[in-house]
């Protein structure tokens, strides 16, 4: 694992490029403002090492049969990183949040795959276009601050034919999403690390330019408190041309 390192450690930039063999990898677009969540996201380390039994098996689910190089948008503390099949070579991590990017960095030391975890945002992937074989999303797509720019950078740096994997919270159907599109207006998002209960991610994806092969949706929660974040949906989509 080459973990990403700043000031007397390596940069961004440094991992990049030793992953592209000296490329400067670049990004579709400019750099969008640091992202910085301290209190969520430690709260949010605990939540997802509580929920481990039950998220599990939907993120050894999500990354089955992937194969090559991958780029993870939005890794978090990279409780991916040990569902990773072996047939994948490589995996591009990228996390924004210092504290979780930490904690990815200690996960991917331990991982069965080879795994680089870099500082940057879904917004500006640092990567080159059409590099990669397959791109996860993962409980991300509802907290970027510009879904559709997220998805237009992991069409730009997944090759053609290439799959997007996604495993996300969605609006939900019915009343339920009155609440959401309220809480999204209101407080959600403060409390939540920039969260938005109310996205439409499929037909988001789908705009962006992927062909969905297969989407599930289905209620999933591991506490009372994430009634307003119950609908998921699990899939693949295609980079079509």
């Amino acid at each position: 694992m080459r973990a990403e390192r700043k000031g007397d450690e390596m940069t961004t930039a440094d991992a990049a490029a030793n992953e592209s063999g000296g490329r400067a990898i670049t990004s579709g677009a400019a750099e969008p403002p640091k992202v910085r969540h301290p209190i969520f996201a430690r709260v949010y380390e605990r939540l997802t090492a509580s929920a481990q039994d039950e998220e599990g098996p939907l993120r050894e689910e999500l990354l089955s049969g992937l194969s090559g190089r991958v780029i993870e948008v939005g890794a978090g503390n990279g409780h991916n990183f040990e569902h990773y099949p072996s047939s994948v070579s490589h995996v591009l991590a990228v996390e924004p949040e210092k504290y979780l990017r930490q904690r990815a960095i200690e996960k991917a030391a331990d991982a069965a795959v080879d795994i680089d975890v870099v500082e940057g945002v879904a917004e500006a992937l640092p990567a080159d276009p059409d590099s990669f074989d397959a791109g996860v999303a993962c409980f991300v797509l509802c907290s970027v601050s510009d879904q559709s720019r997220a998805l237009d950078e992991l069409r730009r740096v997944i090759r053609l034919g290439g799959e997007l994997r996604f495993l996300e919270h969605v609006i939900a159907n019915g009343s339920l999403s009155r609440a959401q599109r309220f809480a999204d207006h209101t407080f959600w998002p403060l409390v939540a690390g920039g969260c938005h209960a109310a996205r439409d991610t499929n037909g988001a994806i789908e705009e962006a330019g992927f062909e969905i092969e297969r989407s599930r949706r289905f209620p999933f929660r591991t506490s009372p408190v994430e009634i307003l974040v119950t609908p998921h949906i699990l899939g693949a989509a295609r980079k079509s041309p």
